[in-house]
Protein backbone atom coordinates (compact mmCIF):
# COMPACT_ATOMS: atom_id res chain seq x y z
CA UNK A 1 0.00 0.00 0.00
CA UNK A 2 1.32 3.45 -0.92
CA UNK A 3 2.38 5.34 2.20
CA UNK A 4 0.71 8.71 1.83
CA UNK A 5 -2.37 10.63 2.97
CA UNK A 6 -4.56 9.21 0.21
CA UNK A 7 -3.63 5.69 1.26
CA UNK A 8 -4.41 6.47 4.90
CA UNK A 9 -7.75 8.00 3.89
CA UNK A 10 -8.58 4.90 1.88
CA UNK A 11 -7.68 2.63 4.80
CA UNK A 12 -10.08 4.63 6.99
CA UNK A 13 -12.77 4.77 4.32
CA UNK A 14 -12.61 1.01 3.75
CA UNK A 15 -12.80 0.21 7.47
CA UNK A 16 -9.27 -1.07 7.99
CA UNK A 17 -8.99 1.35 10.91
CA UNK A 18 -11.15 3.96 12.60
CA UNK A 19 -10.41 7.66 12.66
CA UNK A 20 -9.84 7.32 16.39
CA UNK A 21 -7.19 4.67 15.80
CA UNK A 22 -5.49 6.84 13.19
CA UNK A 23 -5.47 9.82 15.55
CA UNK A 24 -4.11 7.74 18.44
CA UNK A 25 -1.33 6.45 16.18
CA UNK A 26 -0.33 10.01 15.23
CA UNK A 27 -0.43 11.22 18.83
CA UNK A 28 1.71 8.26 19.92
CA UNK A 29 4.17 8.91 17.09
CA UNK A 30 4.39 12.59 18.05
CA UNK A 31 5.30 11.60 21.60
CA UNK A 32 7.79 8.97 20.43
CA UNK A 33 9.58 11.41 18.09
CA UNK A 34 9.50 14.47 20.33
CA UNK A 35 13.31 14.53 19.99
CA UNK A 36 12.87 15.94 16.48
CA UNK A 37 11.25 19.16 17.73
CA UNK A 38 8.85 19.01 14.80
CA UNK A 39 5.81 20.01 16.86
CA UNK A 40 5.71 23.18 18.94
CA UNK A 41 2.16 22.69 20.24
CA UNK A 42 -0.02 19.59 20.64
CA UNK A 43 -3.70 19.54 21.60
CA UNK A 44 -4.50 15.86 22.02
CA UNK A 45 -8.04 16.63 23.18
CA UNK A 46 -8.71 18.65 20.02
CA UNK A 47 -7.50 15.74 17.92
CA UNK A 48 -9.54 13.17 19.80
CA UNK A 49 -12.71 15.28 19.66
CA UNK A 50 -12.28 15.63 15.91
CA UNK A 51 -11.77 11.89 15.56
CA UNK A 52 -14.87 11.08 17.62
CA UNK A 53 -16.95 13.42 15.46
CA UNK A 54 -15.56 11.93 12.25
CA UNK A 55 -16.24 8.34 13.36
CA UNK A 56 -19.77 9.40 14.33
CA UNK A 57 -20.29 10.88 10.86
CA UNK A 58 -19.10 7.63 9.29
CA UNK A 59 -21.87 5.80 11.20
CA UNK A 60 -24.67 8.32 10.69
CA UNK A 61 -23.86 9.72 7.24
CA UNK A 62 -21.45 7.31 5.54
CA UNK A 63 -21.88 8.84 2.09
CA UNK A 64 -20.89 12.30 3.28
CA UNK A 65 -17.98 10.88 5.24
CA UNK A 66 -16.72 8.86 2.28
CA UNK A 67 -16.99 11.86 -0.05
CA UNK A 68 -14.34 13.77 1.88
CA UNK A 69 -10.97 13.29 0.08
CA UNK A 70 -9.08 12.92 3.37
CA UNK A 71 -11.82 11.45 5.55
CA UNK A 72 -10.42 11.47 9.09
CA UNK A 73 -6.72 11.83 8.25
CA UNK A 74 -4.78 13.46 11.15
CA UNK A 75 -2.76 16.51 10.19
CA UNK A 76 -0.79 19.41 11.62
CA UNK A 77 -0.94 23.15 10.99
CA UNK A 78 2.13 25.32 10.69
CA UNK A 79 2.86 27.89 13.39
CA UNK A 80 2.60 30.53 10.67
CA UNK A 81 -0.29 31.20 8.31
CA UNK A 82 -3.71 29.64 8.55
CA UNK A 83 -5.14 30.09 11.11
CA UNK A 84 -6.95 26.97 12.31
CA UNK A 85 -9.49 27.34 15.10
CA UNK A 86 -8.26 25.91 18.40
CA UNK A 87 -4.58 26.11 17.47
CA UNK A 88 -2.80 29.18 18.90
CA UNK A 89 -0.40 30.37 16.19
CA UNK A 90 2.37 32.69 17.41
CA UNK A 91 4.67 32.60 14.34
CA UNK A 92 7.53 31.18 16.39
CA UNK A 93 7.79 34.45 18.32
CA UNK A 94 7.85 35.76 21.88
CA UNK A 95 5.78 38.70 20.66
CA UNK A 96 2.63 36.66 21.15
CA UNK A 97 1.32 34.27 23.79
CA UNK A 98 -0.22 30.92 23.00
CA UNK A 99 -2.65 31.55 25.85
CA UNK A 100 -4.13 34.50 23.99
CA UNK A 101 -3.38 33.62 20.38
CA UNK A 102 -6.47 32.07 18.87
CA UNK A 103 -8.68 32.89 15.93
CA UNK A 104 -11.51 31.32 13.96
CA UNK A 105 -10.74 29.20 10.94
CA UNK A 106 -9.35 30.97 7.90
CA UNK A 107 -10.89 30.06 4.55
CA UNK A 108 -8.08 27.56 4.18
CA UNK A 109 -8.65 26.11 7.64
CA UNK A 110 -12.36 25.54 7.04
CA UNK A 111 -11.60 23.88 3.71
CA UNK A 112 -9.08 21.58 5.35
CA UNK A 113 -11.77 20.40 7.73
CA UNK A 114 -14.34 20.07 4.97
CA UNK A 115 -11.87 17.84 3.11
CA UNK A 116 -11.78 15.57 6.17
CA UNK A 117 -8.41 16.59 7.60
CA UNK A 118 -8.19 16.73 11.40
CA UNK A 119 -5.52 19.07 12.81
CA UNK A 120 -4.24 18.35 16.32
CA UNK A 121 -1.13 20.49 16.66
CA UNK A 122 1.26 23.09 15.28
CA UNK A 123 4.60 22.50 13.61
CA UNK A 124 7.78 24.40 14.41
CA UNK A 125 8.71 27.39 12.26
CA UNK A 126 11.41 30.07 12.60
CA UNK A 127 10.28 33.44 13.92
CA UNK A 128 8.04 34.97 11.21
CA UNK A 129 9.42 32.45 8.70
CA UNK A 130 12.72 34.31 8.39
CA UNK A 131 15.05 31.34 7.82
CA UNK A 132 15.52 28.20 5.76
CA UNK A 133 15.85 26.38 9.09
CA UNK A 134 13.29 26.01 11.87
CA UNK A 135 15.03 26.97 15.09
CA UNK A 136 12.99 29.69 16.84
CA UNK A 137 14.45 31.14 20.04
CA UNK A 138 11.26 30.12 21.88
CA UNK A 139 11.89 26.52 20.80
CA UNK A 140 11.74 23.77 19.99
CA UNK A 141 14.59 23.24 17.54
CA UNK A 142 13.44 21.16 14.55
CA UNK A 143 15.75 18.39 13.32
CA UNK A 144 15.84 16.38 10.13
CA UNK A 145 14.59 12.78 10.66
CA UNK A 146 17.06 11.58 8.02
CA UNK A 147 20.01 13.03 9.96
CA UNK A 148 19.21 14.79 13.25
CA UNK A 149 22.44 16.80 13.07
CA UNK A 150 21.00 18.63 10.06
CA UNK A 151 18.12 21.03 9.53
CA UNK A 152 14.82 19.90 8.01
CA UNK A 153 14.76 23.30 6.31
CA UNK A 154 12.45 26.24 6.79
CA UNK A 155 10.24 27.84 7.25
CA UNK A 156 7.96 24.78 7.09
CA UNK A 157 10.69 22.62 8.59
CA UNK A 158 8.58 21.26 11.42
CA UNK A 159 5.91 20.22 8.95
CA UNK A 160 8.43 18.43 6.72
CA UNK A 161 10.08 16.72 9.70
CA UNK A 162 6.70 15.51 10.97
CA UNK A 163 5.75 14.03 7.60
CA UNK A 164 9.17 12.53 6.91
CA UNK A 165 9.16 10.90 10.37
CA UNK A 166 5.69 9.43 9.74
CA UNK A 167 3.98 11.35 12.54
CA UNK A 168 1.39 12.45 9.98
CA UNK A 169 0.97 11.65 6.32
CA UNK A 170 0.34 15.24 5.29
CA UNK A 171 0.80 18.66 6.91
CA UNK A 172 -0.07 22.29 6.28
CA UNK A 173 2.78 24.46 5.00
CA UNK A 174 3.36 27.92 3.53
CA UNK A 175 5.80 29.15 0.90
CA UNK A 176 6.86 32.80 0.53
CA UNK A 177 10.48 32.17 -0.43
CA UNK A 178 10.86 28.42 -0.81
CA UNK A 179 9.34 27.56 2.56
CA UNK A 180 7.40 24.53 1.30
CA UNK A 181 9.95 23.36 -1.26
CA UNK A 182 13.18 23.71 0.75
CA UNK A 183 11.97 21.58 3.70
CA UNK A 184 10.48 19.02 1.32
CA UNK A 185 13.83 18.84 -0.47
CA UNK A 186 15.74 18.51 2.81
CA UNK A 187 13.51 15.68 4.04
CA UNK A 188 12.90 13.69 0.85
CA UNK A 189 9.29 14.75 0.28
CA UNK A 190 7.16 16.19 -2.49
CA UNK A 191 6.40 19.88 -2.04
CA UNK A 192 4.41 22.15 -4.35
CA UNK A 193 4.24 25.94 -4.27
CA UNK A 194 0.96 26.49 -6.15
CA UNK A 195 0.12 29.15 -8.70
CA UNK A 196 -0.76 32.53 -7.28
CA UNK A 197 -4.53 32.82 -7.07
CA UNK A 198 -5.23 29.10 -6.76
CA UNK A 199 -5.37 28.93 -2.96
CA UNK A 200 -7.62 30.91 -0.61
CA UNK A 201 -5.86 33.55 1.50
CA UNK A 202 -8.73 35.08 3.50
CA UNK A 203 -10.60 36.32 5.21
CA UNK A 204 -7.95 38.78 6.43
CA UNK A 205 -5.30 37.96 3.78
CA UNK A 206 -2.76 38.30 6.56
CA UNK A 207 -0.21 35.92 5.04
CA UNK A 208 -0.20 36.90 1.39
CA UNK A 209 2.90 39.18 1.68
CA UNK A 210 2.20 41.08 -1.49
CA UNK A 211 1.29 37.88 -3.30
CA UNK A 212 4.50 35.93 -2.78
CA UNK A 213 3.15 33.54 -0.12
CA UNK A 214 1.13 30.40 -0.84
CA UNK A 215 -0.47 27.65 1.22
CA UNK A 216 -1.14 24.36 -0.45
CA UNK A 217 -3.62 21.59 -0.84
CA UNK A 218 -5.20 20.84 -4.20
CA UNK A 219 -8.33 19.44 -2.55
CA UNK A 220 -9.13 22.92 -1.19
CA UNK A 221 -8.17 25.06 -4.20
CA UNK A 222 -10.40 27.42 -6.17
CA UNK A 223 -12.96 30.15 -5.42
CA UNK A 224 -10.25 32.14 -3.65
CA UNK A 225 -12.30 35.36 -3.17
CA UNK A 226 -9.28 37.63 -3.57
CA UNK A 227 -7.07 39.48 -3.14
CA UNK A 228 -5.79 38.09 -6.45
CA UNK A 229 -7.54 36.75 -9.51
CA UNK A 230 -9.02 33.27 -9.06
CA UNK A 231 -6.69 31.19 -11.21
CA UNK A 232 -8.12 27.93 -12.54
CA UNK A 233 -5.91 24.88 -12.85
CA UNK A 234 -5.48 23.70 -16.42
CA UNK A 235 -5.26 20.09 -17.50
CA UNK A 236 -1.78 18.72 -18.30
CA UNK A 237 -0.76 18.85 -21.93
CA UNK A 238 -1.00 15.58 -23.80
CA UNK A 239 1.87 14.29 -25.87
CA UNK A 240 5.60 15.07 -25.73
CA UNK A 241 6.63 18.16 -23.80
CA UNK A 242 9.52 20.55 -24.33
CA UNK A 243 11.37 20.36 -21.02
CA UNK A 244 13.94 23.01 -20.25
CA UNK A 245 16.91 21.64 -18.31
CA UNK A 246 18.91 23.99 -16.10
CA UNK A 247 21.73 22.22 -14.24
CA UNK A 248 23.73 25.17 -12.92
CA UNK A 249 23.11 28.17 -10.67
CA UNK A 250 26.11 30.37 -11.48
CA UNK A 251 29.52 30.92 -9.90
CA UNK A 252 28.30 32.99 -6.92
CA UNK A 253 25.90 30.36 -5.56
CA UNK A 254 26.96 27.15 -7.31
CA UNK A 255 25.09 23.87 -7.19
CA UNK A 256 27.18 20.90 -6.12
CA UNK A 257 28.00 18.36 -8.86
CA UNK A 258 25.97 15.45 -7.45
CA UNK A 259 22.91 17.70 -7.29
CA UNK A 260 23.39 18.92 -10.86
CA UNK A 261 23.76 15.27 -11.88
CA UNK A 262 20.31 14.54 -10.41
CA UNK A 263 18.81 17.19 -12.71
CA UNK A 264 20.55 15.62 -15.69
CA UNK A 265 19.33 12.16 -14.68
CA UNK A 266 15.74 13.37 -14.32
CA UNK A 267 15.95 14.99 -17.74
CA UNK A 268 17.30 11.84 -19.33
CA UNK A 269 14.55 9.81 -17.67
CA UNK A 270 11.89 12.08 -19.15
CA UNK A 271 13.62 12.16 -22.53
CA UNK A 272 13.52 8.35 -22.64
CA UNK A 273 9.75 8.62 -22.27
CA UNK A 274 9.35 10.78 -25.35
CA UNK A 275 9.84 14.31 -24.07
CA UNK A 276 12.23 16.74 -25.74
CA UNK A 277 14.99 18.36 -23.68
CA UNK A 278 15.89 22.02 -24.21
CA UNK A 279 19.15 23.17 -22.57
CA UNK A 280 18.73 26.31 -20.46
CA UNK A 281 21.74 28.38 -19.37
CA UNK A 282 22.10 30.19 -16.06
CA UNK A 283 22.28 33.45 -18.05
CA UNK A 284 18.68 32.81 -19.14
CA UNK A 285 17.41 33.10 -15.55
CA UNK A 286 20.15 34.89 -13.56
CA UNK A 287 18.59 38.37 -13.78
CA UNK A 288 15.18 37.00 -12.83
CA UNK A 289 16.61 35.09 -9.87
CA UNK A 290 18.44 38.18 -8.56
CA UNK A 291 15.38 40.43 -8.93
CA UNK A 292 13.21 37.84 -7.16
CA UNK A 293 15.59 37.59 -4.22
CA UNK A 294 15.72 41.38 -3.92
CA UNK A 295 11.94 41.81 -3.96
CA UNK A 296 11.52 38.99 -1.45
CA UNK A 297 13.89 40.70 0.99
CA UNK A 298 12.19 44.08 0.52
CA UNK A 299 8.69 42.66 1.07
CA UNK A 300 9.76 40.79 4.20
CA UNK A 301 11.57 43.84 5.58
CA UNK A 302 8.68 46.25 5.01
CA UNK A 303 6.20 43.75 6.41
CA UNK A 304 8.19 43.50 9.64
CA UNK A 305 8.68 47.26 9.74
CA UNK A 306 4.91 47.67 9.82
CA UNK A 307 4.60 45.01 12.50
CA UNK A 308 7.24 46.74 14.60
CA UNK A 309 5.09 49.89 14.67
CA UNK A 310 1.86 48.10 15.59
CA UNK A 311 0.21 49.27 18.80
CA UNK A 312 0.29 46.83 21.67
CA UNK A 313 3.32 44.86 20.45
CA UNK A 314 6.61 45.00 22.35
CA UNK A 315 8.92 44.50 19.39
CA UNK A 316 11.97 44.45 21.66
CA UNK A 317 10.98 40.84 22.41
CA UNK A 318 11.68 39.84 18.80
CA UNK A 319 14.86 38.00 17.85
CA UNK A 320 17.82 40.19 16.75
CA UNK A 321 17.48 39.12 13.11
CA UNK A 322 13.78 40.01 13.08
CA UNK A 323 14.56 43.41 14.56
CA UNK A 324 17.29 43.93 11.96
CA UNK A 325 14.90 43.17 9.10
CA UNK A 326 12.36 45.60 10.55
CA UNK A 327 15.06 48.27 10.74
CA UNK A 328 15.98 47.52 7.14
CA UNK A 329 12.35 47.93 6.15
CA UNK A 330 11.99 51.28 7.94
CA UNK A 331 15.07 52.55 6.09
CA UNK A 332 13.76 51.43 2.68
CA UNK A 333 12.56 54.34 0.57
CA UNK A 334 9.27 54.18 -1.32
CA UNK A 335 11.16 54.68 -4.58
CA UNK A 336 13.50 51.77 -3.88
CA UNK A 337 10.59 49.52 -2.97
CA UNK A 338 8.73 50.57 -6.12
CA UNK A 339 11.74 49.69 -8.26
CA UNK A 340 11.82 46.24 -6.65
CA UNK A 341 8.10 45.80 -7.31
CA UNK A 342 8.58 46.78 -10.96
CA UNK A 343 11.45 44.31 -11.28
CA UNK A 344 9.13 41.65 -9.89
CA UNK A 345 6.59 42.37 -12.61
CA UNK A 346 9.35 41.96 -15.19
CA UNK A 347 10.28 38.61 -13.61
CA UNK A 348 6.80 37.31 -14.39
CA UNK A 349 6.90 38.69 -17.93
CA UNK A 350 10.35 37.31 -18.70
CA UNK A 351 9.55 33.92 -17.24
CA UNK A 352 6.48 33.80 -19.47
CA UNK A 353 8.81 34.48 -22.42
CA UNK A 354 11.00 31.56 -21.38
CA UNK A 355 7.89 29.37 -21.40
CA UNK A 356 7.20 30.38 -25.01
CA UNK A 357 9.76 27.73 -25.94
CA UNK A 358 9.36 25.19 -23.13
CA UNK A 359 6.47 23.65 -21.22
CA UNK A 360 8.29 22.86 -17.99
CA UNK A 361 11.60 23.97 -16.50
CA UNK A 362 13.67 21.36 -14.64
CA UNK A 363 16.17 23.00 -12.28
CA UNK A 364 18.05 22.60 -8.97
CA UNK A 365 16.19 22.95 -5.68
CA UNK A 366 19.06 22.77 -3.17
CA UNK A 367 22.59 23.69 -4.14
CA UNK A 368 24.02 21.66 -1.25
CA UNK A 369 22.98 18.98 1.20
CA UNK A 370 20.78 20.12 4.10
CA UNK A 371 23.16 22.15 6.29
CA UNK A 372 23.92 21.42 9.94
CA UNK A 373 21.76 22.67 12.79
CA UNK A 374 22.76 26.25 13.60
CA UNK A 375 23.58 27.28 10.02
CA UNK A 376 21.01 30.10 10.06
CA UNK A 377 21.53 31.82 13.44
CA UNK A 378 19.14 34.64 14.33
CA UNK A 379 21.17 36.14 17.18
CA UNK A 380 22.82 38.81 15.00
CA UNK A 381 21.71 41.69 12.79
CA UNK A 382 23.56 41.12 9.50
CA UNK A 383 20.60 40.75 7.15
CA UNK A 384 22.76 40.55 4.00
CA UNK A 385 24.75 37.64 5.43
CA UNK A 386 21.50 35.92 6.38
CA UNK A 387 20.00 36.40 2.91
CA UNK A 388 23.20 35.16 1.24
CA UNK A 389 23.16 32.04 3.39
CA UNK A 390 19.62 31.30 2.26
CA UNK A 391 20.40 31.95 -1.41
CA UNK A 392 23.47 29.70 -1.15
CA UNK A 393 21.21 26.82 -0.14
CA UNK A 394 18.34 27.48 -2.58
CA UNK A 395 19.41 29.89 -5.36
CA UNK A 396 16.10 29.64 -7.27
CA UNK A 397 13.65 29.44 -4.38
CA UNK A 398 12.15 32.94 -4.64
CA UNK A 399 11.66 32.84 -8.43
CA UNK A 400 8.37 30.97 -8.14
CA UNK A 401 7.07 33.21 -5.37
CA UNK A 402 7.73 36.50 -7.12
CA UNK A 403 6.56 35.31 -10.55
CA UNK A 404 3.50 33.57 -9.12
CA UNK A 405 4.27 30.43 -11.14
CA UNK A 406 3.90 26.95 -9.66
CA UNK A 407 7.02 25.06 -8.64
CA UNK A 408 7.42 21.55 -7.28
CA UNK A 409 10.29 19.64 -5.73
CA UNK A 410 10.71 15.92 -5.25
CA UNK A 411 13.63 13.59 -4.47
CA UNK A 412 15.28 11.81 -7.41
CA UNK A 413 17.94 9.65 -5.83
CA UNK A 414 20.20 9.82 -2.79
CA UNK A 415 23.73 11.07 -2.19
CA UNK A 416 26.58 9.11 -0.59
CA UNK A 417 25.24 9.95 2.88
CA UNK A 418 21.75 8.69 2.06
CA UNK A 419 20.28 12.20 1.86
CA UNK A 420 17.83 13.09 -0.91
CA UNK A 421 18.89 14.56 -4.22
CA UNK A 422 15.97 16.88 -5.02
CA UNK A 423 14.93 18.30 -8.37
CA UNK A 424 12.63 21.26 -8.96
CA UNK A 425 10.12 21.86 -11.74
CA UNK A 426 8.50 25.14 -12.76
CA UNK A 427 5.46 25.51 -15.03
CA UNK A 428 3.36 28.42 -16.33
CA UNK A 429 0.65 29.98 -14.18
CA UNK A 430 -2.19 27.52 -13.62
CA UNK A 431 -0.21 24.52 -14.88
CA UNK A 432 0.24 22.99 -11.42
CA UNK A 433 -1.13 19.66 -12.62
CA UNK A 434 1.55 19.55 -15.32
CA UNK A 435 4.36 19.40 -12.77
CA UNK A 436 2.34 17.02 -10.58
CA UNK A 437 1.94 14.71 -13.57
CA UNK A 438 5.66 14.73 -14.34
CA UNK A 439 6.47 14.27 -10.66
CA UNK A 440 4.31 11.15 -10.56
CA UNK A 441 6.23 9.83 -13.56
CA UNK A 442 9.59 10.50 -11.89
CA UNK A 443 8.41 8.87 -8.65
CA UNK A 444 7.68 5.66 -10.53
CA UNK A 445 11.40 5.30 -11.16
CA UNK A 446 11.75 4.48 -7.47
CA UNK A 447 15.03 6.30 -6.87
CA UNK A 448 13.97 7.41 -3.39
CA UNK A 449 12.30 5.40 -0.64
CA UNK A 450 10.76 6.92 2.49
CA UNK A 451 12.50 5.71 5.60
CA UNK A 452 9.67 5.87 8.13
CA UNK A 453 6.14 4.43 7.79
CA UNK A 454 3.07 6.62 8.23
CA UNK A 455 1.58 6.33 11.72
CA UNK A 456 -1.57 4.21 11.67
CA UNK A 457 -1.27 3.08 8.06
CA UNK A 458 -1.76 -0.69 7.83
CA UNK A 459 1.29 -2.46 6.42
Amino acid sequence: MKGDATALAEAIRSGHLTVGEAMTASLDAAALRSDLGALCHIDADLGRRGAIAADAERRTDPDRFASRPFCGVPTLAKDLGGPFAGLPVVAGSRLFSRDGANAPDSDLGSRFRAAGLLPFGLTTAPEFGLALASEPAIGPLARNPLDPTRTPGGSSGGAAAAVAAGIVAIAHATDAGGSIRVPAACCGLVGLKPSRGVMPAGPAFGNHLGGIASELLSAVAGRTRGPFADVSLVEPKAGPLNIGVLCETGFEFPTMPERSAAIEAAGQFLEARGHKLVPIAWSDVATMAAASARLFSDIVATNLAVLSETDGIDFSLAEPMTQAFAKRGRALSAATFWRSQTSGVLVSRNLWRLFDRIDVLLAPMLATAPPPIGSFPSDHGDTELHLNRMTSLAPLATLANVSGFPALTLPFGADADGLPLPVQMFAPLGADRQVLSLAAMLEQEGRWHHRFPVAGLPS
